[in-house]
This record gives C-alpha cells, sequence and structure tokens, in this order.
C-alpha cells in the first residue's frame, strides 16, 4: 500500500482530492483524521500541514507526496520529483509598498524583508549580490512593512488581490511553482510499481483537462483543409458516409481554440458538429 502526504487544508488540499478522485483513488469524506484509507486504489492518504510533506517523503515517513514547488524547494529535503501536475500555480515574488520608488532589485540592499521562504530569498539576493536582513515569519507576511518590521515581503502571489490591499506592489518574480508529485528516494520495488500505476491514472487525467470531443460531417472535398485544423492526437479518424460526397471526422482540440475552430469549419462546409467533454484520456 502506497502512503501519499498530501496538505491538510487549503486551496493545494481541494485541487489534490479532485485529482485524486478523478483517478479512482476514493476517500471517505465522513472520516476525516490523520491517515485514512483509500478505496479504488491500494493507497493511504497523510494529511499533513504543507511545509511538512518534503521532509515526511524524504525520510519514508510518506512513500509518496503533493505540494507546492514552493516548499519543495525551500525545504530541499531529498525527496524525488515525479511528476509536475500544473495545477494550483503561483509564484514567489518580492513587494515593495506601493508608492515606493523602484528602479532595479538593488533597491533592497540594506532592508529588511519578510518572508516565510527565507531559503529562496537568500539563494535569490546572493544572485545579485544584495545584501539585505531577512526577517523569518510564518503567517501574514504581506501586513509586515505596514506594521513597520520589514521594508518589503518575498511571499506567494497568486492573484495579486492581497498585495493590492495591503498597498504592495510586486516588483520582483523569483520563481514560478505549480503542484509536484514528489516521492521518497528508497522505495522499494513493489511500491515504485503502485507509483507507476497512480503516474499512469494522473496522466489520463491531466492530459483531458483543457480538451474537448469534436464529431462533425463534412464534404469529403473539404477534407484536406478540415484536417490541418483538426490535427487530433496524430491524425483525426476520418470515415466514408453513405453519401459519398460526404465523410464523418472524429478528433480531439484545445478548449481555448474552439470557437476559433468552429467557426473555421462552419466556412469549410462541416455540418452537424458535436462537442462532447473528455473526462479521461490515454496517450
Amino acid at each position: 500500500m502506497l502512503r501519499i502526504a498530501i496538505q491538510s487544508k487549503g486551496r493545494l488540499y481541494e485541487e489534490t482530492i479532485r485529482l485524486l478522485e478523478e483517478s479512482g483513488v476514493r476517500l471517505n469524506k465522513n472520516k476525516r483524521s490523520l491517515l485514512v484509507p483509500a478505496s479504488g486504489f491500494p493507497a493511504e492518504l497523510l494529511f499533513l500541514r504543507d511545509d511538512d510533506i518534503p521532509q515526511s517523503v524524504a525520510k519514508g515517513i510518506a512513500d509518496a507526496g503533493i505540494i507546492g514547488e514552493n516548499e519543495y524547494v525551500e525545504k530541499g529535503s531529498g525527496a524525488t520529483l515525479v511528476k509536475r501536475l500544473g495545477f494550483s500555480r503561483c509564484r514567489l515574488s518580492l513587494a515593495i509598498p506601493k508608492d515606493a520608488e523602484y528602479e532595479s532589485p538593488q533597491w533592497f540592499n540594506g532592508k529588511t524583508i519578510a518572508t516565510s521562504y527565507p531559503s529562496i530569498l537568500a539563494d535569490y539576493l546572493q544572485k545579485h549580490q544584495i545584501t539585505a536582513e531577512i526577517n523569518v515569519i510564518s503567517g501574514s507576511v504581506e501586513i509586515s512593512p505596514r506594521i513597520g518590521i520589514a521594508d518589503a515581503i518575498f511571499d506567494i502571489v497568486s492573484s495579486g488581490s492581497t498585495l493590492l490591499s495591503n498597498q504592495l506592489r510586486e516588483v520582483e518574480t523569483v520563481m514560478h511553482s505549480e503542484a509536484l508529485l514528489i516521492s521518497s528516494p528508497n522505495l522499494g520495488k513493489e511500491k515504485e510499481d503502485v507509483l507507476g500505476q497512480l503516474v499512469f491514472r494522473f496522466n489520463a487525467v491531466l492530459a483531458a483537462e483543457g480538451k474537448k470531443y469534436v464529431l462533425l460531417n463534412a464534404p469529403e472535398a473539404a477534407v484536406e483543409e478540415i484536417i490541418k485544423l483538426l490535427p487530433g492526437m496524430k491524425s483525426p479518424t476520418v470515415t466514408p458516409l453513405a453519401d459519398k460526397q460526404w465523410v464523418a471526422v472524429q478528433s480531439v482540440i484545445d478548449e481555448n481554440r474552439f470557437w476559433d475552430i468552429i467557426g473555421k469549419l462552419k466556412t469549410l462546409g462541416a455540418e452537424d458538429i458535436l462537442i462532447l467533454p473528455i473526462e479521461k484520456m490515454i496517450v
């Protein structure tokens, strides 16, 4: 059985649970404890604070974990990166009071910077030859300049609304972060196989995100132009119809190109266009 450490609350928790459930790893939501067995897959979930996950996985307390890249890099625990998961995207940035003049990172020389990520910040300061005091704070970093305990902050930024509400502005992006699947460096063969099965399921779910399945009828004479619009995974499926002048075409398109592509298909004579959601996609 694979023990998977996940964050106990927050946005990463919610998106992680959604991915697990869509991958067939189901939980009894009425039973919430530190360690919960899953059904549908040989796994159990260990609920931890996000900053405890990298070390717990590296030490083998958990076999695998889902954690933000920011925590993975900050802790530098030695856990193995297995897969980037693409959700819970954010960035780690430096921010200063909104009315302060700013031209370059040298602004931070001699300043005090509040952060929950001292290791990442120290590396950035060293790289840019900046001498600044790092004030380590575990929470509510953004309020530090307002109460006079720091000149600037280094923290997670998603939408930027928290910075605005605290009269701060982002001036330097140090790193981008997303959810990661990590594992213990000392997994045995049996658990490596189970982890491989989990990655296979994750790939099937993640590959389907942002994709739509399209079926349509089109004039045979327009097939070549339609194929240029619908490359599919490798190539669209084209099937002759009873009317020899028409064919059926099936393919996969990116949702963000949906309306642009549909308009062009109609221009080429496509009819009876059917768009379907994709739940899983094995590639």
